[in-house]
């Protein structure tokens, strides 16, 4: 994408917002840039110089001064490649970064490896970073379709739903060190069974949203801006986004009574 690189800035620079997209040509299914997109033009709009880092196998430059990374969704084969690179490049500096204050959106396969492990249907285990008290397992299905989410209310958010679609094999859960982002109105969720979506601590947010994710909730993704540049952000004119948020919320409330979450 096209990106306005901006040298020497750094984590926590009011002016700026920096956003490191891991993984971006592997990590990248379901429109899952199109969260990145999302968070760079709603700082450009509010005046701040974005700047987006892609953050391949081997690369570590600028992991320092990134205010939000991104890590998208992939196949099975996609989490193996880059996998190795993950724990031996990765690792160390993503987790000093979240310590620093840092912001990450991890999604679907991302989300996954964010967690103890993954284990695929073959019983290979892929230990994760351990960033998000969660663990993954394969299931005997995918699960597919448009998700509503009435979100965590702690996370004080306006309007108090997330809208998206999922499209995954996993079946994650989640441990106590976690809580769900929100829980499934319309949808399968993290595992089918316990009612919740994605999770969130401290400042990692995890998700199988995708459609993608941020650009019908724009209000998710300014939750995520202010908490990377620790301020308040001025509203936007989001009437045309949440325009669209409101109407998939009425098109699913109109297919079958709301709650009825695992119907299909």
């Amino acid at each position: 994408m096209a990106a306005a690189i901006l040298g020497d800035v750094s984590r926590g620079d009011p002016e700026s917002l920096t956003i490191g997209w891991l993984y971006p040509e592997l990590m990248n299914i379901y429109g899952d840039r199109g969260n990145v997109l999302t968070l760079y033009q709603r700082a450009r709009w509010r005046g701040l110089q974005a700047e987006v880092v892609d953050l391949d196998k081997g690369a570590t430059r600028a992991m320092d001064r990134v205010d939000i990374f991104f890590f998208g969704g992939g196949q099975d084969r996609e989490q193996a490649l880059v996998y190795d690179d993950l724990i031996e490049t990765k690792a160390v500096p993503l987790a000093r970064a979240l310590e620093e204050g840092a912001v990450i959106l991890a999604i679907c396969g991302g989300y996954q490896l964010l967690g103890h492990y993954y284990q695929t249907a073959e019983g290979q285990r892929f230990p994760g970073l351990g960033l998000l008290d969660v663990r993954t397992e394969a299931g005997p299905r995918r699960c597919i379709g448009d998700v509503v989410v009435d979100v965590d209310p702690e996370l004080g958010l306006t309007p108090p739903t997330l809208v998206g679609f999922e499209n995954h094999s996993g079946r994650t859960f989640l441990g106590s060190g976690a809580r769900p982002l929100g829980r499934v109105r319309r949808g399968r969720g993290n595992n089918e069974e316990d009612g919740t979506e994605g999770a969130v601590a401290n400042n990692i947010f995890g998700s199988y949203l995708h459609g993608s994710l941020l650009p019908k909730n724009p209000h998710l993704a300014d939750l995520m801006i202010e908490r990377a540049k620790r301020c308040r952000l001025p509203r936007l004119d989001d009437r045309l986004e949440l325009a669209a948020h409101r109407w998939i919320l009425e098109r699913e409330a109109a297919r079958r009574p709301l709650g009825d979450a695992r119907a299909r």
